[in-house]
């Protein structure tokens, strides 16, 4: 697998094609080549991209994979024609849940659709800004707004995983770091105080710690593994005393942090 192109090809932005694929490429060893191509929704838009397969195919010498999210039977045939190895992820469900629900799909394009109507996206977007808005401490002003508030050493995955939050999820999470005046003063940040239920702790290990943090100050007293140590080892303490749960982020995807966030802050979100 490692020579081979991966197509993911959608009628919308290809992110479900991309999600879903790379979910089932992770079980095979090997790194193939990612193509994405968005918005194929005419005929000779997808002509274009099987020229792009065909060739893959013939300069590899193997089959490029074809992942699809196309709902025009039209555009289908056009890649079931050409020279990759086609994985049509729509169909595969749909057909059998018309059968099982006895009804027909609406077939609709994209995801995306009337989205200015969507409440769920408008939820989303004011977490967008609030997260932006607390971010690193940034601001204390509303915490009681916020569903979520990331707590740990600076450079323990806080900001991303807000972020990952709020877009994916509509989650207005606030991310605060601990910093050696904390640790001096043996408590949390006075203004978390009244939302220690509200708090979830990020940890890592101080090596990774140490090497996350020398990439941006290196030989540095912040970034040696020293302070590293002694920074989480505060910060874990602290959080133990304060009976506030933690994870550690050093082995763990954005994706299965926040989904343990989730799961024990908020689990009515991983309802729809």
């Amino acid at each position: 697998m490692p020579n081979r192109t991966v197509y993911f090809v959608s009628d919308g932005t290809g992110i479900t094609a991309e999600t879903f694929g790379n979910s089932i490429l992770a079980q095979f060893p090997g790194k193939p080549r990612h193509v994405r191509r968005p918005f194929i929704d005419s005929a000779d838009k997808a002509h274009q991209v099987v020229r792009e397969i065909n060739h893959s195919a013939e300069l590899e010498g193997v089959k490029p994979v074809v992942f699809l999210t196309l709902v025009e039977a039209e555009l289908l045939n056009i890649f079931k024609e050409s020279k990759g190895f086609v994985l049509d992820m729509f169909n595969t469900f749909i057909e059998p849940l018309e059968a099982e629900f006895g009804v027909t799909s609406n077939h609709r394009v994209g995801r995306f659709t009337d989205v200015s109507k969507s409440q769920e996206y408008t939820d989303r977007i004011e977490a967008i800004n609030f997260s932006l808005a607390h971010d690193d401490g940034q601001s204390a002003k509303n915490l009681e707004q916020a569903d979520v508030i990331l707590v740990g050493v600076s450079r323990s995955g806080k900001t991303p995983t807000s972020l990952y939050l709020a877009m994916q999820h509509g989650i207005k999470a606030a991310n605060y770091p601990l910093i050696p005046e904390d640790f001096d003063r043996n408590e949390i940040p006075r203004s978390l105080a009244p939302h220690k239920k509200k708090c979830f702790g990020l940890t890592i290990a101080p090596e990774r710690l140490s090497e996350i943090r020398n990439e941006r100050r290196p030989n540095s007293k912040y970034s040696s593994l020293e302070n590293c140590r002694h920074e989480v080892s505060a910060a874990e303490a602290m959080m133990r005393r304060e009976g506030i749960s933690w994870l550690s982020s050093t082995h763990k995807s954005i994706e299965e942090i926040a989904t343990t966030i989730l799961r024990d802050i908020r689990p009515d979100r991983l309802m729809y």
